[in-house]
């Protein structure tokens, strides 16, 4: 009997959640895993892969845009909480395909699924107790000291208001300078680097204020840790496979049958 296991893909815009899930999809292949694919952004036009199960399917921004006469952004808002409403129907979508992961892209916007009460109701409904984050770090905003705290502070809010196991993801290694993946990896293990590269960069008027963003950061160290990962050689694929596993699995691969 499959077990179904639920990964939840979460980051700001343009992190690369659909990258990543279309990169891990294809790995699974690969390795003759079961897995298929949510999509849970009704708002998107485009995607690197086939849903198996789309959103889209039962919710249309443009529909919603022209039934209420709301802009896009409150369109987006109105369909966030719309996607509660049809859960069970996604629900039984999933359980027909009968497999073991399920990677489910959420929203673009993170708040829209994190900060607002559909995305813990969809969580519950699903299955809370076989559900795991992956939390996209952008390269972009995580390459300074400061951008590194910052995307740190949002991956344990989402990590507080969802309240589940959390793997972070350093997604699109290819546009970073080895270097850089580099210092990115120190600081997520090693805060005192963190601490003399914060000390170094921020003028002294926000010194202080990152410092003591750092002390909250080093209460949280072990759910700083990243995994580097790379959408043109399957970098850190592998990795985020195996930590599913030890969490659900205690390290037992899943079923290939």
């Amino acid at each position: 009997m499959k077990e179904e296991i639920f990964v939840y893909i979460i980051g700001t815009a343009g992190s690369g959640k659909s990258t990543l899930t279309h990169t891990f999809k294809e790995w699974m292949n690969i390795q003759g895993l079961d897995a298929i694919t949510v999509n849970l952004d009704p708002g998107v036009e485009k995607l690197p892969y086939e849903p198996d199960v789309d959103i889209r399917d039962w919710i249309s921004l443009k529909e919603i845009m022209d039934t209420y006469d709301l802009g896009p952004n409150g369109a987006q808002i109105a369909c966030a909480d719309m996607l509660a409403l049809n859960t069970s129907d996604i629900k039984k979508s999933i359980e027909s395909f009968k497999t073991d992961l399920i990677l489910i892209d959420t929203p673009g916007q993170l708040e829209l699924f994190v900060f607002r009460e559909a995305g813990k109701y969809i969580i519950k409904f699903l299955n809370p107790n076989k559900s795991i984050i992956t939390y996209l770090l952008d390269p972009a905003l995580t390459k300074t000291p400061s951008g590194f705290i910052s995307q740190i502070l949002l991956s344990l809010s989402t990590n507080f208001r969802l309240g589940l196991p959390q793997i972070n993801i350093l997604t699109k290694t290819d546009i970073l300078s080895e270097k850089e993946i580099e210092e990115i990896t120190q600081w997520s293990s090693d805060p005192e680097k963190l601490e003399n590269d914060i000390i170094n960069e921020e003028p002294s008027i926000y010194r202080e204020m990152s410092e003591g963003l750092l002390e909250l950061t080093k209460s949280f160290q072990n759910q700083t840790r990243i995994i580097p990962t790379n959408k043109n050689n399957y970098q850190g694929i592998e990795d985020i496979y195996t930590l599913i596993q030890m969490q659900f699995k205690g390290g037992e691969d899943l079923n290939r049958d």
